[in-house]
């Protein structure tokens, strides 16, 4: 099968041994929780459950959004976005406003606050990676940028499953 060929779920690509597949789930799990780890010094803020986060990162990509296309987006229930959606809301990081053509839709939309928020978290989270970069080689950060394209594809093909 030719690179960047799509196979069926549950199906590996003949060169891809399950070690590798292994392998690639626990650096990917080390890495996220390496940095979780090494951001909570500086913005106490990244203490929120992840599936928060991960919904003001949704919505700010895609927003105004209702909470069904959020709980599609994320693959969680319905109310486990609602109750998600509603701390936020009292943390005013996220606002709930009507739609202007369907009175019974709620669509939500991050604060300046929680726009501010995810731009200092992202900017805290590239210092940290940046540095870490730094202390590899010439070789390894060049692997690593070689990489980034394929990366992008695993979870775009992730997304689709």
């Amino acid at each position: 099968m030719p690179e960047g060929a799509i196979h069926s779920p549950g199906e590996q690509a003949p060169e891809l041994a399950s070690s590798d597949v292994r392998s690639l789930t626990e650096v990917v799990t080390r890495l996220r929780r390496a940095l979780r780890a090494s951001i909570r010094t500086d913005y106490p803020w990244e203490s929120l459950p992840m599936a928060q986060v991960e919904l003001l990162q949704t919505l700010q990509e895609r927003e105004p959004m209702r909470v069904g296309e959020l709980a599609a987006l994320l693959r969680l229930a319905p109310n486990t976005v609602s109750g998600l959606v509603t701390q936020l809301i009292e943390a005013r990081l996220v606002a709930r406003d009507g739609d202007p053509h369907d009175r019974r839709v709620a669509r939500l939309s991050l604060t300046k606050a929680g726009h501010e928020q995810l731009a200092a978290w992202q900017e805290a989270h590239e210092r940290r990676i940046g540095a870490a970069l730094a202390r590899l080689g010439a070789t390894e950060r060049a692997a690593v940028r070689r990489a980034l394209p394929a990366l992008t594809r695993l979870v775009d093909h992730l997304g689709d499953l």
